[in-house]
This record gives structure tokens, sequence and C-alpha cells, in this order.
């Protein structure tokens, strides 16, 4: 089992950026994800990351977000670039772990002028 928190949502202006941070419970060694969910939208996954580093993003999404992770720390940061209104959501932190699926609780990123 493990435990997720999130921090660094809030309001930014279109053009603006962000850090996303998350925050475990304790060591994992699976990939971890940032995923998104939009009003009236399925959530959706922004990024991945491996134990090694290995990442893998949205196509959409690709060159503005950067996904990282400290293993020392046992977290895992989303840097957000050149927002856009519609990245507007909730984003959630995600660890899929011995066949369960956990998350963060979310935090809200809102991009509006």
């Amino acid at each position: 089992q493990v435990q997720l928190v999130e921090s660094g949502g809030g309001l930014v202006q279109p053009g603006g950026s962000l850090r996303l941070s998350c925050a475990a419970s304790r060591f994992i060694i699976d990939p971890m994800s940032w995923y998104r969910q939009a009003p009236g939208k399925q959530r959706e996954l922004v990024a991945r990351i491996t134990l090694a580093g290995s990442t893998n993003y949205a196509d959409s999404l690709k060159g503005r977000f950067t996904i990282s992770r400290d293993n020392a720390k046992n977290t895992v940061s989303l840097q957000m670039n050149s927002l856009k209104p519609e990245d507007t959501a909730v984003y959630y932190c995600n660890v899929f772990l011995a066949g369960m699926n956990y998350w963060g609780q979310g935090t809200q990123v809102t991009v509006s002028s």
C-alpha cells in the first residue's frame, strides 16, 4: 500500500508555468504517472516515468510538460510550461502497484486570464 500527496496546483495565466509535486509514503520501484481530468471529460494520462528515468508523454503535451523523479525522496514532479486554458484540470499522481491503482487526492490547475 502507498499514500500519494500532490501539491503545487493553482491559478496561472495562459503562457505561464507551474510545477506539481507528488510525495509517496514509501519507496516505489514501479513507474509513477501523472493523469488529469477536466470537467466533463475522462481521466487521461499526462506522463509516466520509470525508476530508471525513462519517460513517455501524451502526444499533445510533448515539449511543454516534463516529468521527473527523485528516488531518494520518493517524489515525482511535473513541470508544466506554456500552459493553455485547455490544460485546466485536476491533476492526479498515480502508481499501479501489485495489481491496484493508487491515486493522490488531486490538485487543481486552472489556466485563465
